[in-house]
């Protein structure tokens, strides 16, 4: 239910500043506030520890708001990389990646097939430990300053489904921004709060699952959180994704109050799904500003 009290003014990272809010229904025990500026929402939680909530059990059904299983569909996550990879290279055809929130090294994998140079960063343990497995730089832990140093400047920064997670995205961005070369790009993935299936479901929204969602964006204020931070959107779009069946049955089960275990059959099986409430969106370093001359 929709709670039109009194506005809250907080600071938003994607507006850098303080900003009237509104309560918008409260999920799970948790508040979800909204700008009334730029429109992002966003969870207020007590205390939130990510690197205790996304273990291993997170990728394997143990979490109501995790994956399935996520090694057991790998075939299918795979073959969806492969159209990301391919999508980025019509950008950056090669150079050096780097993923946030890499999982068990999936999208690393296929990138590299294709020539980029790849590394990660993973906090689950179990999952970043697979990825080194397959011979990748994957670091287990959080996205900060010191872990970003060992990694240099990067050509392209990838981050699917990863920034609505972050405690702080503007931090996050900014960070990331720093370590980007000139002609370098960003490319994330997160739900698109302005949606027709967001607006329309509300708090039943798939992705409305706080605490793991923290915060909500839609197109005007993942432009705004850009250009706090000296990016721009080169492009934004809502692509159709290949979803592996155990995956929609375990979602649906949880917005039905049931829990629905992968079977291997639905984790070889795969269809096209397009909600068109999930965007992609790509960031570059924007032009510095013209000095002005003087006569």
């Amino acid at each position: 239910m929709r709670n039109d009290r009194a506005a809250l003014t907080i600071k938003c990272p994607a507006c850098s500043r303080a900003t009237p809010h509104r309560l918008l229904y409260v999920k799970n025990s948790c508040n979800i506030l909204q700008c009334r500026d730029c429109g992002l929402g966003r969870t207020e939680v007590s205390s939130f520890d990510p690197l205790a909530y996304y273990d291993e059990g997170y990728f394997s059904g143990r979490q109501t708001d995790g994956y399935a299983d996520y090694r057991g569909a790998e075939p299918v996550l795979r073959r969806e990389f492969a159209g990301t990879v391919e999508f980025i290279q019509r950008r950056k055809p090669r150079g050096c990646l780097l993923e946030i929130g890499c999982a068990y090294g999936f999208f690393l994998d296929e990138a590299r097939r294709t020539g980029f140079e790849v590394s990660g960063i993973e906090p689950a343990e179990a999952a970043a430990a697979h990825a080194s497995d397959l011979g990748l730089n994957v670091v287990c832990g959080l996205l900060n300053e010191a872990t970003l140093n060992s990694f240099g400047t990067l050509d392209v920064i990838v981050l699917l489904d990863v920034i609505e997670h972050l405690p702080d995205p503007q931090e996050a961005l900014a960070l990331l921004a720093d370590h980007l070369r000139p002609d370098g790009i960003i490319v994330l993935t997160t739900g698109d709060f302005g949606s027709l299936a967001a607006r329309s479901t509300g708090a039943h929204w798939r992705l409305m699952t706080p605490p793991q969602h923290l915060w909500f964006f839609n197109r005007d204020s993942i432009a705004s959180l850009a250009h706090s931070v000296g990016l721009r959107v080169e492009s934004s779009d809502h692509p159709w994704k290949f979803v592996p069946l155990s995956l929609i049955a375990f979602q649906a089960g949880r917005m039905l109050g049931r829990k629905i275990a992968a079977n291997p059959a639905g984790n070889r099986l795969a269809i096209p799904v397009n909600l068109f409430d999930a965007m992609r969106v790509v960031l570059s370093k924007a032009p510095p500003c013209p000095e002005t001359s003087h006569p």
